[in-house]
């Protein structure tokens, strides 16, 4: 069958006061075919929401997202970012990919264990010492990934306040004019190209000097793409995890029998991590639209040349045709091959430290704060990509 042209849906579905999947996903998943959906910016889209299609959509590189910068791409927002690796095709996306992958190996990951370490056991001593109650948010889950990326990157830590606002205003969906959203973006790229030329004369043991050193010595990216780069990982390498560590701990708490079990079987804190990923759908809707290059089959639609297709993996990791009773938390589940990182060419390159991250964030917790629990009110992030806390007050 050709993808279907009745009025789209107005999307995203999901709302931002919480971690609900949207039921809209579920009539989708059960209708056949593609769904056509309309984004507040940008023109219609198909809507992937079946987990083998998603595969396969985000696996052939017949969709493109280079293309979507020729388009009216969908957006929730009137400010449009064109650059940067997550916009890229292969070979430009795995020239620069190479570049940063041995960082964000398993193999480097798990050397950055023990200062991980150290950096959530340093935030649980400040926690117990302040007292309850406590914002997890602002006194845990988001100064331990920024203080490992700045690290790892080579960001001064202090400057964590200035690069914030930058951050939240990435993905921003608000009201931002398009202006707005460029002049903020470009104030990060100032900053970035400052922070390039102190390295350029003074050289230190991280990502940002070795990928000086490939612009510099090898000639393989250009200076656009180098602070583009260090950019991209600086907002990726702490924004996600900041927002999973709240939603992973406030869906734990909703389910207590989970928690109980990972408290007395700590061992299964990998798996559960899986099992969260899983099950948590962290964005507000589907991002990123990819742009058929030919007709192409996508289970049983035509999607013509030229169509942009939006994937959601939140969706498909609750399909029910890949996950035996996918709306069940099983921290015990296995074989877990969900959809949380992404998949195919821009799967997500920093998966294996986020998972370390995630990992010490939720042993420390556990371990430390065996009564954790809410002690007031979330205050949820608005008009955002990702769906989370802004501030979640705990006591123990």
């Amino acid at each position: 069958m050709t993808a279907d042209t009745t009025t789209p849906l107005a999307y995203p579905f999901n709302t931002a006061d919480g971690l609900q999947l949207a039921d809209a996903y579920e009539h989708a998943r059960d209708q056949e075919g593609l769904l056509s959906v309309r984004m507040p910016y940008g023109e219609p889209a198909l809507l992937v929401t079946r987990y083998a299609d998603a595969r396969f959509v985000l696996g052939d590189q017949r969709f493109s997202r280079a293309l979507a910068a020729e388009h009216d791409a969908p957006r929730q927002s009137e400010g449009r970012n064109d650059r940067g690796i997550l916009s890229m095709d292969p070979p430009d996306h795995t020239r620069l990919r190479s570049l940063v992958a041995k960082a964000f190996t398993v193999r480097a990951a798990e050397r950055l264990r023990p200062q991980v370490k150290e950096f959530t056991a340093g935030l649980l001593d400040a926690l117990e010492e302040t007292g309850a109650p406590a914002d997890l948010v602002d006194g845990f889950a988001l100064p331990l990934p920024v203080a490992v990326i700045c690290r790892l990157l080579g960001v001064p830590l202090e400057d964590r306040p200035r690069f914030r606002i930058w951050s939240d205003a990435a993905l921003s969906t608000s009201s931002l004019t398009a202006a707005e959203a460029e002049a903020n973006r470009e104030e990060l790229r100032v900053y970035m190209a400052g922070l390039i030329e102190r390295h350029r004369e003074e050289p230190q043991d991280d990502l940002m000097t070795a990928l000086i050193e490939a612009r510099d010595g090898g000639d393989r990216l250009s200076e656009e793409e180098l602070v583009d780069l260090c950019v991209a990982v600086l907002v990726a390498g702490h924004e996600t995890t900041a927002t999973q560590i709240p939603n992973f701990v406030l869906t734990l708490l909703d389910h207590p029998d989970q928690l109980a079990l990972l408290r007395a079987r700590p061992e299964l804190i990998p798996g559960a991590v899986e099992e969260l990923l899983r099950f948590v759908p962290l964005g507000s809707g589907a991002a990123h639209p990819r742009y058929a290059t030919e007709d192409v089959v996508v289970g049983t639609t035509l999607v013509r040349a030229g169509t942009p297709v939006l994937v959601a993996a939140g969706a498909a990791n609750r399909d029910a045709m890949r996950f035996t009773a996918p709306g069940v938390l099983d921290i015990s589940r296995e074989g877990n091959q969900h959809l949380g990182f992404g998949h195919g060419a821009h799967h997500c390159l920093g998966a294996p430290l986020a998972r370390l991250e995630l990992q010490e964030a939720l042993g420390g917790l556990i371990s430390r704060f065996p009564g954790l629990r809410l002690a007031g009110d979330v205050v949820w992030k608005t008009e955002m990509l990702v769906r989370g806390p802004r501030a979640m007050p705990v006591a123990w």
